[in-house]
Order: structure tokens, then sequence, then C-alpha cells
């Protein structure tokens, strides 16, 4: 296939435009609703999101470019071992749910990086949100436009790759700037749903052209058909597992980006049962965004990169006006993770940087410098996406951009979680340690090919995370060893607690499909039952 070729009919513009019109209406609404300029309405919904919500915007924002296009793509090239990306994922909400959301809530922090200075001190929090920033610029918004401007730019004739990422930001950007949180969740909800039905439709559609679930596996190369690969494996190797879990407790524990959700809940309970709520949600990937790649290869074996297999698989297969809703479900995926994105930028920097420096202004002051950071993020994201088209693929550079600087971050939170004598020395070097030693090498081995020149060996960036976090927890609790001081007053409310966690193990909550344990173990049947069929 020399080119990816697409057309959308009068019917299926309409969709897309009606579509556009909701989001943005939806923002105005809620912006009307919150003319008051309450800062913690803007950032947080008021701190009362139901478990539904959480759990649908935990799902949606998830489902972003690096989802539908990176994981379909990446499907396409290396079959289901990509899948380890999602059960992993569904584990690690369990923990959260039940181990480290309570310790955040209880601390009642509005950013992640607060929860760093409430628990060591205010170095470690201002080192973090300043990472958190620029990886949400970078990585987060930045992939989020690639991707929705890769599929745009092919579908429609009007638009090339620059102005299909100026118009996803515009859009983002004014609904996120006018409604906040509350705008977000609500519109996120929507879009997960949207996003469910749309991708449904794609795999049973896809199915039937192959001839089936029978003829799904035939013919496909044995190594695309497991789980679990060899040490040797390029893509993702046995060993390299590890390094998975680590960046999911990046992305659903630590990261402002998606915990937001949870610090915006009406109680523990809430927040809990979302999470978990959004570890359900995951397993049907499999299906909506795992295999598709599979039935894409089988049908398209010759795309000219492994990121068109979604658009590929959408505009060939879908009839006019399915393809409308394709699109929007797309646009749905990219705004999702955009709105996420823009909205915890501008919450991270008034947070953690103007109020504490600034704290005399009013609520009004706040929401407007967030308005202003959300606006100045989409506009420094928009213009760095298209550079993204120089990496091999837009999943590896998810992933690896991640994989040499979050290990150190991870092992902060979740050691300072369960250590209670861990200090802000330990937290503060380790995670500067991150963010010195991590971003060079990442750039030397995997942006420039300077680490293979010099003759290094070959280590994965999976397996290199792992080595990073193995340094990290040494440099942690042996600084925090040498510099050890009383246990900072307070901290016993914000480590975890064996009590609370026993009382969530042995009590039979009502109604019984809410129980947060029963929940749990469900989950966790239902993410081992898959790893079983597909080892």
């Amino acid at each position: 296939m020399d080119s990816a070729n697409f057309s959308l009919s009068w019917i299926d513009y309409l969709i897309v435009v009606v579509y556009f019109i909701g989001v943005i209406a939806h923002g105005l609404y809620v912006s009307r609703k919150n003319r008051d300029g309450d800062s913690d309405s803007y950032f947080l919904a008021g701190r009362s999101i139901p478990w539904y919500l959480i759990g649908f915007s935990l799902f949606a924002s998830n489902m972003s470019g690096s989802s539908f296009v990176g994981l379909m793509g990446g499907a396409y090239a290396n079959g289901v071992v990509i899948f380890n990306y999602e059960w992993t994922a569904a584990f690690i909400l369990v923990i959260f749910a039940i181990f480290i959301l309570p310790s955040y809530l209880r601390a009642k922090v509005s950013t992640v990086p607060e929860y760093l200075e409430t628990r060591y001190d205010v170095r470690s929090r201002r080192a973090f949100s300043a990472f958190t920033i620029l990886a949400i610029m970078f990585i987060d918004t930045a992939g989020a436009l690639y991707a929705g401007g890769l599929v745009i730019s092919n579908v429609t004739e009007y638009l090339n790759l620059w102005t299909a990422v100026a118009v996803l930001a515009l859009v983002a950007g004014i609904y996120t700037i006018l409604g906040g949180l509350s705008a977000v969740v609500v519109t996120d909800t929507v879009q997960a749903i949207l996003l469910i039905v749309g991708a449904a439709a794609l795999f049973w559609i896809g199915l039937e052209e192959i001839g089936g679930w029978q003829e799904l596996f035939v013919d496909v190369e044995d190594s695309k058909t497991h789980l679990i690969l060899p040490a040797d494996n390029d893509f993702l190797p046995w060993t390299g597992l590890w390094g998975v879990v680590l960046l999911g407790f990046y992305y659903w524990t630590i990261n402002q980006f998606v915990v937001q959700r949870t610090l915006g809940a009406k109680d523990l309970k809430e927040g809990q049962i979302g999470a978990i709520f959004a570890g359900f949600l995951k397993i049907p990937n499999l299906f909506l965004m795992i295999l598709p790649g599979l039935i894409a290869l089988k049908l398209y074996p010759d795309l000219e990169t492994p990121d068109l297999a979604f658009p590929t698989l959408a505009f060939e297969l879908m009839p006019i006006g399915v393809r409308g809703l394709i699109m929007a479900a797309l646009i749905a995926a990219i705004m999702s993770s955009l709105d996420s994105a823009l909205n915890s930028a501008g919450t991270l920097v008034t947070l953690d940087f103007v109020k504490p420096l600034k704290p005399d202004l009013d609520d009004d002051t706040y929401v407007k410098i967030g308005k202003i950071v959300t606006g100045t993020c989409m506009v420094i994201g928009a213009i760095y996406a298209p550079m993204i088209a120089g990496f091999e693929s837009l999943f590896s550079y998810f992933q690896s951009s991640l994989s040499y600087i979050i290990p150190p971050i991870v092992v902060v939170y979740v050691l300072g979680i369960f250590i209670p004598w861990l200090n802000g020395t330990g937290a503060f070097w380790t995670i500067l340690f991150g963010l010195v030693v991590g971003v060079p090498i990442f750039i030397a081995k995997e942006v420039m090919g300077w680490w293979s020149a010099m003759g290094l060996p070959e280590i994965h960036y999976t397996v290199m995370s792992s080595i990073l976090m193995f340094i990290a927890i040494g440099l942690h609790v042996g600084l925090s060893a040498m510099t050890r001081t009383e246990v900072k007053e307070g901290v016993d409310k914000l480590v975890w607690s064996r009590g609370e966690a026993k009382e969530i193990f042995t009590t039979l909550e009502r109604p019984i499909w809410l129980d947060r344990t029963l929940l749990s173990g469900l989950l966790i049947v239902c993410m081992c039952a898959m790893i079983v069929w597909f080892w």
C-alpha cells in the first residue's frame, strides 16, 4: 500500500462537526455554572465526582492517541505481547485504590506533587512538579496531538499534519479552559462510551471480513500470538515486564494527568471504586485495541507504517455514516487525553508554584492563571507534536521516553507511602538523579544512537527502567539513612494504614456489588484468566 487515502462523505463530516459543537457547548455550560471563580470547583470539580464518572474518565483519558493509534499499530507490528501494558494496568489500579489513594485523600492534597511536600519537603514537590509539567507538554499533549493529526491529515484533503494538530489543540483547549475538571470528567464519560461503541463495531466488522474468530490467528507468526516472549525480543522481552509495571505505577498512581480525577472524588470509597471500575474497563481493550491490529495485519500486510493500522481498518471497512462515528471516536480519544493533560498542567503551575509564592491572591485570579497556563501548554504541545514523526513509532516514543526518567520518581512515592522514616533529602536527590541521569541516557541511547556507537551493550529500555529503579532504591534509602532525623510530624497519617486496609478486606460492604474487596478480587481473577489464555 503506497499511501493512506481515505474519504469521508458529508454525513461523516456532519457527525464530526456536531460532536465538536457539543463538547464546546458543554464547556460553555460548565463555565457559566462556575462564574464565582471557585478554584476548588475549577481544578477538582468541588471534590464531588462519583465513582462511575471517575472510572469512565480514567478510562477515556488513557484511551489517548497512544491507545487507539499506538496500541493497534503496536499489535500490527508485534502481536498480542503489547497487551502486557493493559493487564498490568488493571492490577496496578487495584494496588492504587486499596493502598495508595487513601494516603492521598487523607493528606487532602490538590496535586500529586503537593503530597511530596506534605510527606517530604518543598524541594521534592517542586522538582517533580516541574518534570510533570514538561512531560505533559512534550509527551502527553504532543503525543495525543500527533496521533490525531496523523489520522485526520490522512482522511481529509483539507488539512495537513500541522493544521490538523492546530484544530485539535484549539477545540480541546477551548472547552478545557472554559470548564475545568467538571467539563473534563463529564465529557470524558460521553467520550468513553463513544470509544467503546466505535471500537467494538470496528472489531466486529473486521472479524467478519477475515472469516470469523477461527481465522484470526491462522497464518499469523507464532511470536505474535503470545504474551511472554524470549529475553532477546526487540519489542518486549520477558525480562522487561517489571519495567512495564514501573511505567504503569507512574501512569496510574503518581501522574497528575490521571490521578486528578480521584483527588476530586466525593470520598475515599467513591475514589477507590472508580479506580477499580477503570480496571474493569481495561479488560475489553484486548478486543477493542489489540486484536484489531492483527485483523489489519491479515487484511493489509503492507502498510507503510504500523500507526496507519487503525485508520486503514476504519475507512476501508466501515460504511458511510459509521466512518463519521469512528472519526468522532478517534477525536474523543485524542481530546480525552488532551483535556486531561491541559487541565493538569494548569493545576500544577497554579497550585504548586503560583499559590505558594502568592498566597494572598483571590480564587478568581488563580483560575485565570490556570487558564492562561492551559492555553500556553496547548500552544507549545501543538508546535512540538509534528516533530514526533521522526521517531520509529508513536508507541515506542511514549514508552521509551518515560522508561529512563520515571523509575526514581516511582521509588520515592511508593517507598514513601510504606516506609515512614524516609526523608526529604533522600527524596529530592533521588528525583534529581532521575532527571540528571535518565534524560541524557534517553537522548544518547534512543534518540541520537550514541550508546550503540560507543559499543555499549544493548539493553532494552524496559530492562534499563528496572536497573534505574534498583539504583534509586539504594540512593533513597541510603541518603535517608545517612541524614536520618526525627520522623516528620503527621507522617503517620500520610503513609499506608494497616488498620484501614484490614477494615476494607474484612468488612462486607453494602450494596455487595460495590464491595471494594470483592470487586478487586474479581478484577484480578479476570486478568489472570486473560494472561493464561495468551501465555
